[in-house]
């Protein structure tokens, strides 16, 4: 799955729009490398996003088309943040 597309599913970035945008201006790293939105995501991946001052790393859990929204959070664990 995309990373920008995953990104809004996992509900850690809310548009994909906005996810697309900061995977662009290289705010989102994964594995320490600074990612494309159309980054292949893959389980065990480690997410880094940086969002103003904050910065969240979190690691993909799992990889799911469709997530509702009570799902979302088991979708990947945070790391720090």
């Amino acid at each position: 799955m995309r990373l920008d597309k995953y990104l809004k599913i996992s509900r850690l970035i809310k548009r994909r729009t906005v996810a697309n945008e900061a995977c662009d201006a290289g705010r989102v790293l994964v594995n320490g490398n600074i990612a494309r939105a159309s980054y292949n995501v893959k389980e065990g991946d480690v997410l880094e996003i940086h969002m103003g001052e904050r910065v969240l790393k979190a690691q993909v859990v799992s990889v799911t088309e469709y997530a509702r929204k009570e799902e979302a959070g088991d979708l990947y664990r945070i790391i720090e943040g």
